[in-house]
């Protein structure tokens, strides 16, 4: 066997192996994000509640914006989808820097660590879809077939956070200057990803630049079908290779730098 497929194989060894152990991460993080927290899991619902009301006074009374749906439904779905990468990577660009005494003394596959992020945000995207869903009662929008293509958008929008979560993970703790720049980054991804805004009538090479970020077509495909009743954008297509393609790279890359990370604490 070649060495590349030696080290996947490894690689899905060790998470089969401690597949355990990501749950329990999982579930301590869950625990600590919300621990002597008076509203819990309230929080995941307030952010993108919170924002959704601030977008509606500025596209409907400062900067009017034309929406297929009510502009509110049109925003919450934006954020919701949004935040699920946003809060995935703000605390995957920390994993291994905060847990400097389990990476350096016990052995186990660090994307552990990542891969928690991602899987804590998920749960708090499920807890504020709830809303999504009494929103869309509301304002009548029923669910059609289309939705059944929902989790296949679910799984391109995981992958392409994991994948990114490892990267900025081990490049912060390469260089802490990543969690820094990160905070200044993310703020302009958003606006560059259409979560707010619609895209129907850009045009220009900005327009272009702005259909090209994988994240507007992953927050444009949640709008098509839950919002729509349609299939997603051919756009979408990108987002999906970039995520089939980005996150066995970034895992290997992440996997055969692993022994340096000691050095680096």
């Amino acid at each position: 066997m070649s060495p590349l497929g030696q080290d996947f194989r490894e690689i899905i060894h060790e998470q089969v192996e401690f597949r355990e152990l990501l749950f329990q991460m999982t579930s301590r993080d869950l625990l600590l994000r919300y621990k002597q927290t008076a509203m819990g899991f309230g929080w995941a619902v307030a952010t993108p509640i919170i924002n959704t009301i601030v977008f509606t006074l500025i596209f409907t009374r400062v900067a009017p914006v034309s929406t297929r749906v009510p502009y509110p439904l049109f925003a919450y779905c934006g954020l919701l989808a949004w935040n699920f990468t946003a809060s995935a990577l703000r605390f995957a660009v920390s994993s291994l820097t905060a847990n400097t005494n389990l990476v350096t003394k016990v052995y186990f596959p660090r994307e552990i660590f990542p891969f928690s992020a991602v899987a804590v945000s998920f749960v708090d995207f499920a807890v504020a879809a709830i809303v999504l869903v009494a929103m869309m009662i509301y304002y009548g929008v029923g669910p059609t077939p289309a939705l059944a293509l929902l989790p296949i958008i679910v799984v391109v929008q995981a992958s392409f956070t994991a994948a990114l979560g490892l990267v900025l993970s081990m490049a912060n703790l390469f260089y802490r200057d990543v969690k820094y720049l990160f905070e200044i980054v993310v703020t302009a991804w958003m606006f560059a990803s259409a979560v707010v805004y619609p895209i129907d009538n850009l045009r220009g090479w900005f327009g272009a630049l702005i259909r090209a970020n994988p994240m507007t077509a992953i927050v444009e495909a949640y709008r098509s079908v839950v919002l729509y009743g349609q299939a997603p954008d051919p756009t979408f297509l990108w987002a999906a290779l970039a995520s089939v393609l980005a996150l066995p790279v970034a895992w290997l890359f992440f996997h055969r730098s692993e022994f340096q990370f000691a050095e680096h604490i």
